[in-house]
Parts: structure tokens; sequence; C-alpha cells
């Protein structure tokens, strides 16, 4: 009678535990877990829910992120529309926004974008020195010429400005950056873990349909 006391009682413990461990996820407390801006931004799908992503290719959180995100995006939710967007705080960022940006004028994000990150953080790349980046993009069987026409294109050099401007009107203060429907941001280091981060990303969109019903 003693022993089945004994494992009513600790059924009942773990089962308040799993409680208390799916209540800390159920919800998301602003300043701990996300931010609101203070001027929500624009969108520019209109209906669904956009998030970005700000990021630096030389970011070590933002690499840690990456895979999960991707992870992420192959089960992306309908009414969600995703994109990276470069910050830029300082001049050596400079070179992997336009780097990025003249990856999408030649439709080659799907080749370069992750090798990005790997070049730089697995292998110790120093790809903020052009004739480096160039010589590196050429090995990746992009072709110079064409790669280097568009980084240096006035169309990128636009991209890169509206970056620049982004990342003031975000008030962004580090990278990486998740800025869900032009209002709610969080972060590697407000959701903790890599993993953290998504479920939070996941709560703060559940956050905003459930605001939209009430509309």
């Amino acid at each position: 009678m003693n022993i089945n006391r004994f494992f009513i009682a600790t059924f009942l413990l773990l089962s308040i535990g799993l409680v208390s461990l799916s209540s800390a996820h159920a919800e998301i407390v602003e300043g701990r877990d996300y931010t609101v801006l203070a001027n929500a931004q624009p969108t520019q799908n209109e209906g669904g829910i956009e998030v970005i992503e700000f990021f630096w290719y030389g970011c070590p959180h933002c690499n840690n992120l990456h895979p999960h995100i991707k992870a992420w995006l192959q089960n992306i939710p309908e009414d969600v529309h995703f994109r990276y967007v470069p910050a830029i705080f300082r001049s050596n960022w400079v070179p992997g926004a336009k780097t990025f940006y003249a990856m999408e004028v030649i439709d080659a994000s799907d080749i370069l974008h992750d090798r990005m990150y790997d070049a730089i953080h697995r292998d110790k790349i120093d790809l903020t020195q052009e004739p480096i980046l160039f010589d590196w993009v050429a090995q990746q069987g992009v072709e110079r010429e064409t790669f280097v026409n568009a980084y240096n294109s006035f169309s990128v050099q636009n991209q890169v400005a509206r970056s620049t401007q982004m990342t003031r009107q975000y008030q962004l203060s580090g990278v990486p950056a998740l800025v869900i429907d032009g209002r709610y941001m969080t972060s590697g280091k407000r959701g903790g873990t890599p993993q953290d981060v998504i479920l939070v990303l996941e709560q703060i969109l559940d956050k905003v349909r459930q605001e939209r019903e009430k509309e």
C-alpha cells in the first residue's frame, strides 16, 4: 500500500512539473521575451504577417540561429511572409550587406547564403576584404565578373542605404533580431537559446493572430 502511495505521489509531482514547464512556454512576457517597437513600421505583405530577420554574416549568434531559422522556414505557416535584411551598424558590415543583395540580383542566394556563414565561422575567411570575397565567390562556381558588377551596381547601393536606414528605424541594438508584424522584436539574447527564439517567434505570431481576430 505504501508503495502504491509512493508511485501515486511521484506521478502527481511529475504531472505538476510538466504543467509548470508547459506554462513556462505558454506565456511570453514583454521586456523579457520580446519588446514592442516605439514606432510601428510598415510591412510589405498586406494581409499576412511579416517576419524580418536582421542579421550580419560575421555575427556568431546569427550563425548559431541560422540553421534553426532555415529548418523553421521549411514549414513556414501560410499566413507568414519571411525576409532577411542585413543590418549595418559599422562600415565593416557593408560588404556583407552588399554581398547579400548582389546574391539576390544574380539569383545566387541558394548557392552563397549558407556558405557565407560557413566560410566566415568555420573556415575563418575574412570576407569583408573585397579581393578575398570575389575570389571566394568564384570558387563557389559563381561567375566572378557577374557578381562584381552586381556588387558594385547602383541598385545594390540603394539596397544597402535602405538597410542602413532600417537599422535605425527599427531601433536595433544588435543582431540577430526578429521583427514580427512591424511591431514586435525578439532576439537571441531575449529569447535564450536558438530553440527558444523559434518558440518565442511562434508565440508572437499567435499573439498577432489573436489580436487581428479581435479587430
